[in-house]
């Protein structure tokens, strides 16, 4: 076989490898973490004047206990399917994408430095949010709806509705893209960062189990700060993507600037709580898994 042509096949293994891992890890952290998003979602889109509501939710017990009560079990997945639909190649994207930034950052650097890492993670959520935004309306949309399951729209005709009476630009389908952007950017940003910064300065552990609870102890890490982070963002996306009938909340910065005028600093945090209980444990899931996957896939690339 010519050098290119194995080259090639080399590059389309090291490509089938990052996806098959980075779609594995995405795919069964959505399926155990997805409760903890439509609780976080839930808090982002209460206002204080809703504080009369009976329906809200005064914490996280509280939160999961009227859903359940109101709502049903089944409403604890409610909006799932955009993200499994979407969750594999989106992560696969995620992580493709963050090993071929990698290596643009090197700036000639024989190997990659927290710096590298970082601008790598920032280039892949950018990546990331723009393939993921318009399944994340859908999710907010289907997220927001407090009928019992049974009651509740479908996603096909949440879909067609979203499609119909806005189309699919940034007042539609793509409502909220600028916000989605700089939330996963934000996050993969210090979420690559740290973990693989961290994880390099610490020597491999013989002991299998000890070197496992170390990369899940580094990935809980990385997901609660990142989470700490970018989460004012995160509640911008979902008061823009939640929000129906009367425009307020329009831009990113604009709506940030509104929910700190009438809520306060605090409001730009709503969230945080279940946000850190899905992605605090979501992105030790996500890391470890793309690390044992990719381990062994290559092993199975090279037989």
């Amino acid at each position: 076989m010519p050098q290119s042509d194995s080259k090639n096949m080399g590059l389309l293994k090291q490509a089938a490898i990052q996806i098959g891992a980075g779609g594995s890890a995405g795919f069964l952290e959505v399926c155990i973490m997805h409760p903890m998003d439509i609780v976080k979602t839930r808090f982002q889109l209460q206002v204080k004047t809703s504080q009369s509501d009976p329906l809200y939710y005064n914490g996280i017990r509280d939160c999961m206990s009227k859903m359940y009560k109101n709502e049903g079990l089944g409403s604890f997945w409610k909006g799932i399917l955009p993200p499994i639909i979407v969750e594999t190649p989106k992560r696969a994207v995620k992580f493709f994408t963050f090993e071929q930034y990698k290596q643009f950052f090197l700036f000639g650097a024989s190997a990659p430095t927290p710096l590298t890492f970082s601008l790598a993670g920032f280039f892949a959520g950018m990546t990331e949010g723009i393939l993921v935004n318009p399944f994340e309306v859908i999710k907010v949309r289907l997220q927001s709806n407090r009928k019992k399951v049974k009651d509740s729209p479908s996603t096909y005709a949440v879909t067609k509705e979203i499609i119909t009476k806005h189309g699919l630009g940034l007042d539609g389908l793509n409502k909220g893209l600028t916000a989605t952007i700089l939330r996963n950017a934000v996050f993969n940003s210090f979420y690559f960062g740290f973990y693989h910064s961290v994880k390099g300065y610490i020597p491999v552990n013989n002991d299998a189990r000890l070197d496992f609870l170390t990369k899940v102890g580094i990935g809980f890490s990385s997901g609660i700060m990142a989470s700490c982070l970018n989460i004012p963002f995160d509640v911008a996306k979902s008061r823009i993507q939640g929000e129906q009938g009367s425009v307020q909340y329009k831009g990113t910065f604009r709506t940030l600037s509104i929910v700190y005028r009438r809520e306060g600093f605090r409001a730009l945090y709503k969230g945080l709580v279940p946000k850190v209980l899905r992605l605090g444990p979501g992105g030790a899931i996500m890391l470890v898994v793309y690390d044992y996957m990719h381990a062994y896939l290559t092993v199975k690339f090279k037989n």
